[in-house]
């Protein structure tokens, strides 16, 4: 499997992640299959939330970490804090005693990512900036970013913290894709011109932020899943199409389709799935060309000024 490059120390981390928000339904023998399946298939990263689960699945992924053939040093771990109950909190104590949680919940004694979990409208950044020296200092945390901040918290937060924010995770897919439409229709008076997040796309690629794409297979905001739906028979029919055309499947073509923009870009995968997983990561055989990436772009009911 192809990798990308992250952060400072240029940690190569696979195109595909799988994502651990689902895993607490599944019983151990379940997650440590899907674990090593995703090991077979060449993913080296893993993501987690303390607040997935209520906690449940950074304990189940420990669990099962723990009972499988998976060398902890040859994978990346990352996981989120921040949300608390009702409020989302980035206080000095929360993000510190959220990571320890996470720590203990997880069986390990450092998570090479932590990001913050959405946006704090009262986040101190200077508190933040305390909080994230001491775990890095404490070999907690190698490496910090956010997750679905724009441009500007990004700068508000990065003024004040000594490391630098390496990951921006945002949805993003085939029916999420408002940080790209802004681009397309620039000067333009349509709906579809309204910038939404700041030009967080763009912000990404100068400031290489690697973007984590989330829901990757979900229209609206987890509405239901797009592939093999009838609500979409023109995009399912020319991802269909592109599949034949690359001997492969609907789900790595519409990854695919994520991976070509040419920026640092990581698929998150929050399939519970082995079978599904072994499709999703048939994305790195997948070459679009740009003609094709333009076609699924307009196939899920975009336009072109």
């Amino acid at each position: 499997m192809r990798q990308v490059s992250i952060g400072l120390e240029n940690i190569n981390a696979s195109e595909i992640a799988l994502g651990l928000m689902r895993i607490p339904d599944k019983t151990i023998d379940e997650t440590v299959n899907l674990l090593e399946t995703a090991v077979d298939q060449g993913i080296n990263f893993f993501d987690n939330a303390d607040i997935y689960g209520g906690g449940d699945a950074e304990t189940r992924f420990g669990d099962a970490l723990a009972a499988s053939s998976i060398n902890r040093d040859n994978i990346l771990i990352q996981t989120k804090v921040g949300i608390g109950q009702h409020q989302y909190d980035f206080s000095k104590k929360h993000i510190i005693d959220g990571l320890n949680g996470s720590l203990e919940r997880m069986g390990l004694d450092h998570v090479d990512f932590l990001l913050l979990h959405r946006p704090d409208a009262l986040m101190e950044p200077d508190e933040i900036a305390e909080a994230f020296f001491e775990l890095q200092k404490a070999g907690k945390v190698r490496e910090f970013g956010v997750s679905n901040f724009n441009p500007m918290q990004v700068e508000l937060l990065q003024q004040a913290v000594a490391q630098p924010l390496v990951i921006n995770q945002l949805q993003l897919g085939l029916m999420h894709t408002g940080m790209i439409d802004f681009g397309f229709h620039t000067n333009m008076a349509d709906n579809r011109s309204i910038n939404h997040d700041g030009g967080l796309y763009e912000y990404s690629r100068l400031n290489n932020m690697t973007i984590q794409a989330w829901s990757p297979y979900q229209y609206g905001f987890f509405e239901g899943v797009f592939i093999n739906n009838p609500k979409f028979p023109k995009l399912n029919a020319v991802l269909k199409k592109m599949a034949d055309k690359y001997n492969s499947n609907v789900n790595a073509v519409a990854a695919a389709w994520i991976l070509r923009l040419p920026t640092s870009v990581q698929v998150i995968a929050g399939t519970t799935n082995a079978d599904r997983l072994k499709q999703i990561c048939e994305a790195d055989q997948v070459q679009l060309t740009r003609s094709e990436w333009y076609e699924l772009y307009l196939a899920a009911g975009n336009d072109l000024p």
